[in-house]
């Protein structure tokens, strides 16, 4: 069943067909699965070249399969064809006919072409599963019969949340193995006492541990967001028709198709509140879209700070080490760069510019309809796979083998002044700072300059810069007792 759209286009001998709407008749290559309408919108948006995704085309294609199923329900599709359609959407659901879907993502407002391609690639081959040849559309038609009871405005936002509904789980699956990867380090670093920094300046200390520690936290807050998200992707339009008031949809299809696309997706999806709302709303897309930026930014967070600690590896801060994935230079023999925290930058700003151009098209639809539906779609899907896949790839080739190196670590510990701040409590912010300048001046401790000083006795300075003392809430010398080996 698979067929090269080019080849179509070249090969002379494959011949052509007329196929007809209301506009006229329209040249289309005689072995293609497609009608007049997409044909019309393959030569009216040649654009980015770029097409749907494979799993915005199967969502579709269960849309329409529901659709048939649901319309023989109720009465108002005859068994022969309804099968026809089903069975025809079943070929493409199974990834039969890929190629066939040949319009690009810049195409007629709310995805009408997109909605076209599919309903006239299922027409034509059911038409052909009751033994008939491809626009012989009295057998079975685009519009009457594949399309009944839907509009591109109820089609296309529904198939989106089949997509995002299912690929938010995915991602929420690649979080939740990272978020593991870090609580794993997190416990095996737990006890490297290390500097901590801010203004990118030496701070006070912390725990190796509790830097990857945050950095879990900080997304395991995104997975409760994303669940919210996907609850109310689980709405459906479907049976809006064309403005939201449900015109040429029988009520009982709605019930019907709704509960067909749970089971065809193993996903319990629901009636939306309020039709009309729904169709001309695209909140619940934003919702989930400024989700993804936040992951997104977060990522990069996590991403810069792996980039600096891991800086160097001798004239840098050189506190970890990841692992080595390739060779960093096509000039530079040895040299080793941060490979795949580099590309999670990336990921992260396509992933915001995205979000930016899914905000731009939302506040764009008017009165019943969002007509930029098919960009909001496109952005979505992109910005749910890329940070999948590459949240995963970070997981498993960066995070999963960083090294401590221990060596360093003490070594910039031991000459920071970061530590000073301990003493505010017993010496006070000003006598501290004077501290931290002989310090600084004399190249020396600050624990040794607080001695020859006489500020404090040498076993309360002791107790004040124990390591794990200066990692703990409260104030450090205080006889706390201890939470570390």
């Amino acid at each position: 069943m698979k067929m090269n759209v080019d080849k179509i286009n070249k090969n002379s001998k494959a011949g052509v067909r007329i196929d007809r709407d209301y506009m006229g008749g329209v040249e289309i290559p005689a072995g293609a699965y497609w009608g007049p309408q997409t044909e019309r919108a393959r030569i009216n948006f040649q654009v980015s070249g770029i097409k749907q995704f494979k799993e915005f085309i199967i969502a579709t294609a269960i849309v329409k399969r529901a659709a048939a199923e649901a319309n023989y329900k109720t009465g108002h599709l005859e068994k022969k064809k309804a099968y026809a359609i089903m069975k025809a959407a079943d070929d493409i659901i199974s990834g039969n006919f890929d190629d066939q879907f040949v319009v690009d993502i810049y195409q007629a407002g709310a995805g009408t072409s997109h909605n076209m391609n599919v309903n006239e690639v299922i027409a034509n081959r059911a038409i052909e599963i009751l033994g008939g040849s491809k626009g012989d559309y009295k057998l079975i038609h685009p519009n009457d019969h594949v399309n009944m009871s839907q509009s591109t405005n109820d089609v296309i936002p529904t198939s989106i949340r089949i997509v995002v509904v299912n690929l938010t789980s995915q991602l929420m699956d690649a979080l939740k193995q990272i978020i593991n990867t870090l609580n794993s380090k997190a416990t095996e670093f737990d006890n490297i006492i290390k500097p901590g920094r801010t203004h990118l300046m030496d701070a006070a200390p912390v725990r190796l541990g509790q830097e990857f520690k945050a950095w879990s936290i900080m997304l395991e807050k995104n997975i409760t967001k994303l669940i919210e998200c996907q609850n109310r992707l689980c709405k459906l339009n479907i049976g809006a028709t064309a403005v939201g008031t449900g015109l040429n949809a029988d009520p009982k299809y709605v019930k019907y198709v709704v509960n067909i696309i749970s089971r065809l997706t193993n996903t319990k999806f629901y009636e939306t509140d309020f039709l009309p709302e729904a169709t001309q709303s695209t909140a619940d897309f934003l919702d989930l879209s400024g989700t993804l930026r936040e992951i997104a930014v977060d990522m990069t967070k996590i991403s810069n700070d792996l980039r600096l600690l891991n800086s160097g590896p001798d004239t840098a801060i050189g506190e970890i080490e990841l692992p080595s994935v390739q060779p960093g230079s096509s000039i530079m023999p040895g040299k080793i760069n941060p490979s795949v925290v580099e590309m999670m930058n990336m990921v992260s700003f396509h992933v915001i510019g995205n979000d930016t151009a899914i905000m731009m098209a939302s506040q764009a639809g008017q009165l019943e309809l969002n007509v930029m539906m098919p960009l909001i779609g496109y952005c979505l899907i992109y910005n749910l796979i890329i940070l999948k896949n590459s949240i995963r790839t970070v997981s498993n080739l960066a995070i999963s083998g960083i090294v401590a190196n221990t060596e360093r670590i003490s070594e910039l510990f031991n000459s920071s002044t970061g530590a000073a701040l301990a003493l505010n409590p017993y010496i006070g912010y000003d006598k501290t700072a004077e501290v931290v300048k002989k310090a600084v001046k004399e190249n020396k401790k600050i624990e040794e300059v607080v001695m020859e000083m006489r500020l404090l006795s040498r076993n309360l300075v002791k107790k004040i810069f124990d390591p794990f003392e200066l990692t703990e809430m409260g104030i450090a010398g205080s006889n706390k007792k201890r939470k570390h080996n």
